[in-house]
C-alpha cells in the first residue's frame, strides 16, 4: 500500500507537470516570417556601382532572419520561416504553411520598385478591396510571381496581373482579420516614421495573393524602393537592415501586448476542418462557340489556364481544374465576375476512358493545304487531314482519356506547336 501511494503521487505530479508544459507550449504566439521572392525569382533588382546588383530576395531574407533571431530570444514566441535560404517556396506553400501552423500573425517582407527613380519610402499592405492606380501597380508586381510555380496555377488560377477584368474577381475573403492587420500595419509604419525617421507612405489595402488565403492577420511590408538611390543604399546597408528588423520586431511586441489584452474578450474562432478532395475534378465551362479563340483573345476576358475542348463542331472553353470544392466555387465566382454570367461547373471523372470514340489534337485549321515544309508537318508524324466546308482540318493522335490528350498537348507545345485544341470524336 505504501509503495502504491508513493507511485500514485509521483505519477499524479508528473501528469500535472506535463499538462502545464503543454498548456504553456500552446500559449506561444506563432509568427510566420515570409521573406519575399527567392530562388529563381529575384524580385526587384537594380545595379549600383557602390553595392553591385541589389536584389529584393537577398534584402528580404536578411531582414527576416534578423527579425527571427530577435524573436527567438523571447520564449513567448514560436517562429516559422517560409524560407531561411535562397529558395522559392510557392505562394500555395507559404499560405498552407501559415494556416496549418495556426499562426497568430503572417508577415511578408518585400522591397518596392518603380519605373521612376523618384518614389521612395515604406508602405504596408493588408488584404482588402482598395484598387486605386498606385496600389494596382503594386498588386501586379507582387502577384506576377504566381506564374513561376505550377502548384499555384490551381490555387490562384483566377488572376492575370495585367487584366482589369481579372482584378474585378479579387474580393476580400478575410474581413474578420482586417482590423487586426491594420493595427499591426500601423505599428510597423509608425516605427519606420518615428524611430527610423523614414518617409512612410502609410498602411494600404490591396488584393495580394500571398495574403489572400491566410486565415490570420497578415501584412505585406514594402521596406523601401530599390529603384530609388537613397532607399537602395539604406536597404543594402547593415545599419538599414538592422533598423528595419528592429522596427518590425518592436511592432510585433506591441501587437502581441494588444493581442493579449483582448484575448480573453475576443470570441474564439470555430476550428476549420481540413478540406477533403472531391471524387471528381471540376472545370468551369465559360462558353460554347463555333469560333476558336487563342489564349490572349479579348473574348476570354483575361482569364488564364483555359482548356478549349472541341465537341460536335463547337469549341467549349473550360477554366481551371480542381478537386477541392472551395477552389471550384472560387473559380466559378471569378468567371462570373469576369463577365461569364452563365458559367457553370462541370464534373470530370479523372482518367476516365471513352467507351465510344477518342480524343485527338486539332493542330491547324486552314483554307489552303499546309505545304510539305510547314513546321507542323515537319515536327509531327502521322498527322491526319480532313476537308470540311472548304477548310482543311489537321489533327494528331488518338487518346482514350482527356488526361492523355492534355499530356500529349503539353508535349507538342514543347516542340513549338502552340494553340492546339483537344477534340472529342464520338465515333
Amino acid at each position: 500500500m505504501i509503495n502504491y501511494s508513493f507511485s500514485f503521487k509521483k505519477y499524479f505530479h508528473l501528469f500535472f507537470l506535463l499538462l502545464f508544459s503543454v498548456i504553456g507550449a500552446q500559449k506561444k504566439f506563432t509568427v510566420v516570417l515570409d521573406a519575399g521572392h527567392g530562388g529563381s525569382d529575384h524580385g526587384a533588382n537594380r545595379y549600383y556601382s557602390e553595392v553591385g546588383t541589389l536584389r529584393e530576395k537577398d534584402v528580404t531574407l536578411s531582414v527576416v532572419l534578423k527579425v527571427g533571431r530577435m524573436l527567438e530570444k523571447n520564449k513567448d514566441f514560436k517562429i516559422i520561416y517560409t524560407r531561411k535560404i535562397d529558395e522559392y517556396p510557392s505562394l500555395t506553400e507559404r499560405t498552407t504553411l501559415a494556416n496549418r501552423s495556426k499562426a497568430d500573425l503572417f508577415i511578408s517582407v518585400h522591397c518596392n520598385a518603380s519605373t521612376k527613380t523618384s518614389p521612395y519610402g515604406t508602405e504596408t499592405f493588408v488584404q482588402g478591396p482598395d484598387q486605386n492606380k498606385t496600389n494596382l501597380e503594386v498588386a501586379k508586381a507582387e502577384n506576377d510571381v504566381i506564374y513561376l510555380d505550377e502548384k499555384d496555377r490551381e490555387m490562384f488560377a483566377s488572376y492575370d496581373p495585367k487584366s482589369p477584368e481579372s482584378l474585378i474577381a479579387l474580393k476580400i475573403q478575410q474581413s474578420r482579420y482586417l482590423e487586426s492587420s491594420l493595427l499591426f500595419g500601423s505599428f510597423v509604419e509608425n516605427n519606420f516614421a518615428k524611430k527610423d525617421k523614414r518617409f512612410s507612405r502609410g498602411v494600404k489595402q490591396q488584393n495580394l495573393h500571398v495574403l489572400r488565403l491566410n486565415a490570420m492577420p497578415s501584412v505585406l511590408i514594402e521596406t523601401g524602393f530599390i529603384s530609388n538611390y537613397d532607399d537602395a543604399m539604406y536597404l543594402a546597408s547593415e545599419k538599414g537592415q538592422n533598423e528595419i528588423a528592429e522596427s518590425i520586431y518592436d511592432a510585433i511586441i506591441d501587437y502581441k501586448k494588444a493581442f493579449d489584452r483582448n484575448a480573453t474578450a475576443a470570441p474564439k474562432p470555430e476550428p476549420v476542418p481540413e478540406e477533403k478532395p472531391l471524387k471528381n475534378d471540376f472545370r468551369i465551362l465559360l462558353m460554347s462557340s463555333p469560333s476558336k479563340y487563342n489564349s490572349t483573345d479579348p473574348a476570354l476576358k483575361g482569364l488564364n489556364y483555359i482548356l478549349p475542348i472541341k465537341e460536335n463542331g463547337l469549341y467549349k472553353y473550360y477554366y481551371g481544374t480542381t478537386n477541392l470544392a472551395s477552389v471550384r466555387d472560387n473559380n466559378l465566382r471569378t468567371a462570373r465576375d469576369a463577365g461569364f454570367k452563365n458559367a457553370t461547373s462541370i464534373s470530370f471523372v479523372p482518367n476516365q476512358k471513352l467507351g465510344i470514340g477518342y480524343y485527338t489534337l486539332e493542330i491547324a485549321v486552314t483554307s489552303q493545304k499546309l505545304s510539305s515544309n510547314s513546321k507542323v508537318l515537319n515536327t509531327l508524324k502521322d498527322v491526319n487531314r480532313v476537308k470540311e466546308n472548304g477548310k482543311f482540318y489537321y489533327t494528331y493522335g488518338k487518346f482514350s482519356s482527356l488526361e492523355e490528350a492534355v499530356k500529349a498537348q503539353k508535349a507538342i507545345e514543347l516542340k513549338g506547336i502552340d494553340d492546339s485544341v483537344i477534340q472529342k470524336v464520338s465515333k
